[in-house]
């Protein structure tokens, strides 16, 4: 079993002759970075209990072997988005049949032995082989044995295994030997050395972000993680007649001491709401905030409101996202 990849056990991942030929990634997964999905994990550099990403941040966590490319709710999951193979190669190995479930405490140890849940290998050649984990129950269009090409479906993002959140988590071997993407060859303790394994194309899309802007929008109401993560914290369109006016975002990999602020504004221009954060305690996977406003006698006035999402990190913009909606009667 590879550190990090629980439940790859049987699924052909062995040492295979080493090689210094280099392979050419494509995104194993039907979406654009940054809108419909996000990089919430990178790999583990650090070979103590702390956590180093291949810049010197902590985006993921101990012993993580790979990347995690997770979708924005559940309700995009649900919708389907494809996951595809990242180069040319022929299947090695397929796991099939494991169900989408959050992964709780109770649950943890029961699955822990396929952690990887549903999951496809591919072996490349010259000693280079991908997993693809999580995938969605039922979803696989590959079988052991079968050519693929870069590109080509081989299932969908799912909720299967250990896992929290709909992603795909995307594993780069080389000899047996997990390695990442991002910074082949990076000398140990090195930020930013390496090569990208990644292909030009996808360069600037997959650039080191200070965190990410996950969600937002406006409810009428008050609004929840769990209604974030389902998807249908905005299913209700606020109107000049509802009774509250609620902006929201949710934000990944954010840092500690990061100042969250989220300003609502009025059709005039001028703020109506606003709320400042607390300094976060720790480094957060995600982090939710909202700022609301009731309606003043009579509705709130029609026209566009606009709401600004900020995070400061060392007194410094980190984030800014700006976002909007038109209210009517």
């Amino acid at each position: 079993m590879l550190p990090g990849l629980p439940g790859l056990v049987g699924l052909g991942l062995l040492a295979l002759p080493a090689a210094a030929q280099d392979i050419t990634l494509r995104l194993p997964v039907a979406c654009e970075i940054g809108r419909s999905c996000f990089i919430q994990k990178h790999m583990d550099h650090d070979p103590s209990p702390a956590m180093r990403d291949y810049q010197c941040g902590a985006q993921g966590e101990d012993g993580h072997d790979g990347t995690d490319f997770r979708l924005p709710n559940m309700l995009a999951q649900q919708a389907g988005v494809d996951v595809v193979a990242a180069a040319d190669g022929k299947v090695a190995s397929t796991r099939e049949g494991v169900p989408d479930a959050v992964a709780t405490q109770e649950t943890r140890d029961k699955i822990s032995q396929i952690g990887c849940g549903n999951a496809v290998v591919i072996d490349h050649g010259q000693g280079w082989r991908t997993a693809y984990c999580h995938m969605a129950k039922g979803s696989l269009t590959v079988r052991s044995g079968r050519e693929v090409k870069a590109g080509e479906k081989i299932g969908r993002v799912g909720l299967s295994g250990l896992t929290e959140f709909p992603h795909l988590h995307f594993t780069l071997l080389k000899d047996g030997k997990p390695v990442d993407p991002f910074a082949y060859g990076a000398p140990e303790q090195s930020c930013g050395g390496g090569k990208s394994l990644w292909e030009a194309s996808l360069q600037r899309q997959l650039a080191y972000q200070a965190g990410a802007v996950l969600n937002r929008g406006f409810a009428p109401g008050p609004v929840t993680m769990e209604a974030i993560e389902a998807g249908t914290a905005e299913q209700e369109t606020p109107t000049t007649r509802s009774p509250a006016l609620v902006a929201f975002a949710r934000a990944i990999n954010l840092k500690g001491g990061d100042v969250q602020i989220l300003t609502l504004f009025g059709p005039d221009g001028k703020p109506v709401a606003q709320n400042r954060a607390q300094p976060l305690d720790r480094d957060k996977a995600q982090s939710m905030i909202f700022a609301g406003t009731r309606p003043p006698p009579g509705g709130f006035p029609p026209g566009l409101y606009r709401a600004i999402y900020r995070v400061e990190r060392d007194g410094k913009p980190a984030i800014e996202q700006a976002f909007g909606i038109s209210l009517r009667p």
